[in-house]
């Protein structure tokens, strides 16, 4: 039986996103519907039918706000601010038949 050799391993990279949990608000109005705010995130205030669609909502705000700072070169957050790293690299076997 031939002994098998292994292929080189190398890194690539999966995903360049990093996320961060942020303490969200929800208040429900008193015309109907919810309100989200975040302490974490000054500006982010969202509005939606259900407290589900308003954590949503505040979710793509939220990062529409850190994309923002970003492409301006304004500060993160506090809450923000570290999280900026290094994509991580993984190595996943994948199988061959």
């Amino acid at each position: 039986m031939a002994e098998r050799k292994r292929p080189n391993r190398h890194h690539e990279r999966i995903a360049d996103v990093d996320e961060v949990p942020i303490r969200l608000s929800v208040a429900s109005l008193e015309e109907g519907g919810f309100l989200a705010t975040s302490p974490d995130l000054p500006g982010l205030v969202a509005e939606g039918r259900s407290v589900t669609e308003a954590v949503e909502i505040a979710q793509g705000l939220g990062r529409k706000i850190i994309e923002s700072c970003l492409a301006h070169g304004d500060p993160l957050p506090p809450a923000f601010a570290k999280a900026r790293r290094e994509p991580r690299e993984f190595i996943v076997p994948v199988g061959i038949p």
